[in-house]
């Protein structure tokens, strides 16, 4: 199907000049955009927001924080964002950077991350090794073509060992991999060549806790290792690279500021995204989303019948992810 027929479909629904359009991610839309360009109209990229819901996304799990981006969008590079602007030139005042170390310290104390799947598995690794987590992604992800010029999963692993010969290394796929909906598997066999431990059933917030590094394309982990004090290495020029906080392989000549964390935290959670109450459905901050959340997975870590019901929900949504991977396989 070509792309301008999206165009012919929003005309027909009513589309004016100066009418602002919504293009969810960093999809192309040439007609689209090119419309929009020779007509005044307003282009703004839509995302999931980073602390976004008790569930996956790609099980269609309500999201519950957005963001909405005039430049670019967050994830790439290649172009400024929003985000990118915020950090590079936005005024931090103590009020604010008060209120972002409060939120890092409850996202800590509460074991917050963007999907607060409930897992309450253990981990164990030697003592006296230094620990790197290689947080998986999803190969076919926009983050990866723009950010990460499209690395492999494999192949950051290989780079990992290289770098870190000694080094006890974690590998923890990637959920949307994990539960067959997104691209990125490695077998088992071929992973172990570089990796010492693969993670499938421990929470993201437990590994954390026992690594000492992160190593990552452009992983979201990378940001959350940094609230927790870890050092992090990026491989590609995720939104929270080059700022004076990570050790990057590569540069982004538009980030020349220097960020503090509660900096880099304030622009990032509370300034760019826009947020729902998940109780009430309606605009909040991220102090009362993070309230709903908490609620959301305490209810669900209480009761076996909220997680079966889950899971049971669930498996018709895989079922068709899983379908369309096998399609897109096939395809290429």
């Amino acid at each position: 199907m070509g792309r301008g027929v999206h165009l012919h479909s929003a005309l027909k629904r009513g589309l004016q000049p100066g009418d602002s359009l919504y293009l969810w991610g960093r999809r192309g839309f040439e007609a689209l955009e090119r419309w929009a360009q020779e007509n005044g109209s307003p282009l703004i990229r839509v995302e999931d927001g980073f602390i976004r819901s008790v569930g996956l996304g790609s099980d269609l799990t309500q999201p519950f924080s957005l963001v909405f981006d005039r430049q670019g969008i967050y994830f790439d590079p290649t172009r400024p964002s929003d985000l990118e602007s915020l950090l590079e030139r936005g005024e931090f005042n103590e009020t604010l950077l008060e209120r972002a170390r409060r939120l890092r310290h409850r996202i800590l104390e509460e074991k917050f991350s963007k999907y607060n799947v409930p897992t309450g598995a253990s981990l164990e690794v030697p003592a006296g090794r230094q620990i790197i987590l290689v947080p998986g992604q999803v190969e076919d992800d926009a983050s990866i073509r723009y950010g990460g010029e499209g690395m492999s999963n494999l192949e950051l692993l290989r780079l990992v060992r290289e770098s870190a010969p000694e080094a006890y290394i974690l590998y923890k796929p990637h959920p949307d991999v994990l539960a067959g909906n997104r691209i990125g598997h490695i077998p088992e066999a071929e992973a172990r060549r570089y990796c010492d431990q693969i993670v499938t059933e421990v929470g993201l917030d437990t590994v954390l806790e026992r690594a000492d590094a992160v190593h990552t394309i452009t992983s979201l982990v990378g940001f959350e290792a940094l609230m927790r004090g870890k050092e992090v290495a990026t491989y590609g020029m995720p939104f929270y690279a080059g700022w004076g906080l990570t050790r990057d392989r590569r540069r982004c000549k538009r980030r020349t500021r220097k960020l503090t964390l509660d900096e880099l935290v304030a622009g990032t959670l509370i300034l760019y995204p826009r947020y729902l109450n998940p109780e009430t459905l309606r605009p909040c901050d991220v102090e009362q989303t993070l309230e709903g959340l908490a609620g959301r997975k305490r209810r669900l870590e209480r009761s076996r019948w909220l997680r079966w019901g889950m899971r049971l929900r669930n498996l018709p949504i895989r079922t068709v992810q899983r379908m369309r991977i096998i399609v897109k396989r096939l395809g290429t």
